[in-house]
């Protein structure tokens, strides 16, 4: 199973979320155990200090994994940016971020938009991020984006994506700009294991409607980052890396489609899908 790279990013990660504590801490073991080496954390979740220890702990050398974090929102005045990468540094025992995210745009623009995409590039600059990108940001800020720091600077956009929100505007307006999707939440809370169609494809392939999924957004060139605190789930998400899905699979797949997006907080910007 040979989990392969877009634009340097390992295409299967491993959500965070939750993973906090003793359990947390087991569970992002057990994981490396089972492979996973991308690892997706967030100043907001609570989880960086659990993926250093996991890191330091797994015994393998720093270069073995990717490591993405996001600076949160509270975090983007001019004033705070920085000294926030500095702490999410200090709390994941590292000397650099392979990836790291803006994870939410300023809602209305509190702090102006390109204060923080400037600070964004300072980290790539000063070596503290080797990659930068952003997370729920629409084409409108993905254009305000470029404007501000350039062409082929962002290495992702991170948003929720699974086969019942599959964002075509946004994926169309992505691949133009060759800038990878990364998708969050990709098993839409479970319940793509309760779809008939994932369901009987996964028989097919005698893996899980999760692994399907997982496998239907790889092929289309997406990355995910599925999370679970589950070693029997971890093992069959991982499975998804030796599915390979057919033309008619793949449109029964891309029929699922219902634009049913699960994170929409008040602070989200306007969604392009």
């Amino acid at each position: 199973m040979h989990n392969k790279t877009v634009n340097g990013i390992p295409q299967l990660g491993l959500g965070t979320f939750g993973r906090t504590g003793d359990d947390g801490l087991r569970a992002l073991l057990d994981a490396i155990e089972i492979g996973y080496r991308h690892i997706d954390t967030a100043q907001s979740y609570g989880t960086e200090e659990n993926v250093g220890k996991a890191v330091e702990r797994s015994g393998l050398p720093r270069d073995a994994f990717f490591i993405t974090t996001k600076v949160a929102d509270t975090n983007l005045a001019r004033g705070d940016f920085l000294p926030s990468v500095e702490k999410s540094l200090e709390t994941l025992a590292l000397d650099r971020i392979d990836l790291l995210l803006i994870h939410w745009p300023s809602a209305r623009d509190a702090v102006p938009f390109a204060d923080y995409m400037e600070a964004l590039a300072e980290t790539r600059a000063r070596g503290w991020a080797a990659r930068v990108g952003v997370s729920n940001f629409p084409i409108a800020d993905l254009k305000r984006a470029e404007t501000v720091i350039g062409s082929n600077v962002l290495s992702t956009n991170q948003v929720e994506l699974h086969p019942f929100l599959q964002s075509p505007r946004l994926c169309d307006y992505a691949r133009s700009r060759g800038l990878p999707l990364t998708a969050y939440m990709p098993l839409a809370k479970g319940r793509v294991s309760d779809d008939p169609v994932l369901r009987e494809i996964a028989a097919r392939h005698n893996v899980t409607a999760a692994a399907i999924s997982l496998a239907f957004l790889m092929g289309e060139g997406h990355i995910v980052i599925p999370a679970s605190s589950n070693a029997g789930r971890l093992r069959d998400n991982h499975a998804a890396l030796s599915v390979t899905l057919d033309t008619e699979e793949v449109s029964a797949l891309r029929a699922l489609d219902r634009g049913e997006r699960m994170i929409d907080p008040d602070k989200a910007p306007s969604w392009d899908d």
